[in-house]
């Protein structure tokens, strides 16, 4: 457990993560001024699509392409939180428009929105009160598949065995 929160470890195809290479990942965004000269550099039709971003064990909030893989983007490592990010530019300020956790490689809990709350604050980004868009995930205990819980049912849609009230993806968590 980080001082910002779960690490969550990659749990997807071990074949992508297999292609990650040391020294690969999104941007690192430390800062204001590293957001401002990253989203300057990014075209128009960019823009119009969100981004793959993570939130490091360090906190920090890197950025990639929409379709990078999030273990491509995190190179390799544990994160505190995954999945996609889209920004709008208000009143001449960058915000924050949408922000997931559907992240199926790392399957962050839906907990994991403090970390990227602190990230997106250290960065001076206008932000959402948490995830536009959450995602509960689990695994079953009986078929070991992951699951994404639509409506509260947690049910296996694999198996149809009952999923755990809390977060169990990652078995050596």
């Amino acid at each position: 457990m980080s001082a910002r929160g779960r690490s969550y470890r990659y749990v997807g195809p071990v074949e992508l993560k297999a292609v990650v290479r040391p020294g690969s990942g999104g941007c690192p965004i430390r800062s204001a001024a590293d957001f401002d000269g990253w989203i300057t550099e990014r075209s128009a039709a960019e823009l119009t699509e969100p981004f793959t971003f993570v939130v490091g064990t360090d906190g920090v909030l890197r950025l990639a392409p929409r379709r990078s893989e999030h273990v491509a983007c995190a190179g390799g490592y544990m994160v505190l939180s995954a999945d996609e990010i889209s920004f709008m530019c208000e009143a001449g300020r960058w915000t924050v428009g949408e922000v997931s956790n559907q992240s199926t490689g790392y399957c962050p809990d839906v907990t994991s929105w403090p970390a990227v709350a602190h990230a997106l604050d250290d960065v001076e980004l206008g932000r959402p009160s948490g995830f536009t868009h959450e995602v509960v995930f689990r695994r079953c205990p009986d078929c070991q598949e992951r699951n994404i819980v639509r409506e509260d049912d947690f049910v296996c849609v694999f198996c149809g065995s009952d999923l755990p009230a809390m977060w169990n993806v990652d078995p050596t968590a």
